[in-house]
């Protein structure tokens, strides 16, 4: 493989946005400390969980491609396919490949833990994966991303790498779970803005695209506000421990993001500062985990 093929495929493959697997995963793990590290199943879920994360952002490049969404002025996806980096068919060909890797990785999973009834969950999430933009579904162009990437990244991860370390299902990393399934959806919800335009356009009617500018900067607060109270929630429950309480210095990040919004009047540009959001996710992310220890 040269390097240039080399660099296409971790191009399509998005790694800033890896971060929303990771931590999801450390989260449910180290939720599950009282039961064991058990390493060799949290490697697996590992493996299985980022199979699932590259092939999905395969899949809606190889899909929008043939929707023409991303096409023209439109800035979303990893644009290998336009670029002419990756052809459609050789996209097409890893997809099938991947998918084909993840229910393998789930299948050890359930049978070496006699774990099958976890099997809901899998199907969930390679459902979510494959018809985010695939036909005859594309429930992402509905304005249904948000829901499902939200459940995925929150209870469906966090719940299954608990299930998996601890052999059995408990409420307290659900509640843990909401509001990182939050944040995961504001991710999502952040890097649609630069695209209202172009998705409704295209006939993708996101969440941003149905509430249009003035209701999708609402929407951006709404989300943090909500993510918030849903920390503060759990502390004051002891759910999690006041060592959480570092989620405060991520406000500061917070409102410039929310100013930034604000003041920016063409949102294309919004695409240049999407760090701002993913940086508050790991912020946060961190003070959660803190929070799952006395």
């Amino acid at each position: 493989m040269s390097s240039e093929t080399l660099k296409a495929w971790i191009q399509a493959s998005r790694p800033p946005f890896f971060i929303a697997t990771l931590a999801p995963l450390l989260i449910g793990w180290i939720s599950a400390k009282a039961y064991g590290l058990h390493p060799d199943r949290f490697l697996l879920v590992v493996l299985g969980s980022f199979v699932v994360h590259l092939v999905t952002n395969l899949a809606n490049d190889y899909f929008d491609y043939i929707k023409g969404t991303d096409s023209g002025e439109s800035i979303g996806g990893s644009r290998v396919i336009q670029e002419g980096k990756i052809l459609p068919d050789v996209l097409l060909k890893v997809i099938v490949i991947l998918y084909c890797i993840a229910f393998l990785i789930a299948f050890i999973i359930m049978f070496s833990l006699n774990l099958f009834v976890i099997l809901p969950l899998i199907l969930f999430a390679a459902f979510s994966s494959f018809f985010y933009v695939a036909p005859p579904i594309r429930y992402g162009y509905y304005g249904f991303g948000e829901l499902f990437v939200g459940i995925n990244m929150g209870p469906i991860i966090v719940v299954g790498t608990y299930w998996v370390i601890a052999g059995r299902f408990d409420w307290v990393p659900f509640y843990i779970s909401l509001p990182v399934g939050l944040m995961v959806a504001s991710i999502l919800y952040y890097q649609s803005l630069p695209d209202m335009k172009t998705d409704l356009a295209a006939g993708k009617y996101t969440l941003a695209v149905k509430l249009g500018k003035k209701g999708a900067f609402t929407g951006l607060i709404v989300f943090w506000v909500l993510i918030y109270m849903a920390v503060i929630s759990l502390i004051l429950t002891k759910v999690l421990s006041w060592h959480a309480l570092i989620f405060l210095i991520s406000i500061p990040v917070c409102v410039k993001m929310v100013r930034t919004a604000k003041n920016t009047e063409d949102w294309i540009i919004l695409d240049q500062y999407g760090r701002y959001v993913r940086i508050l996710y790991g912020l946060n992310s961190i003070a959660i985990i803190a929070g799952l220890f006395n």
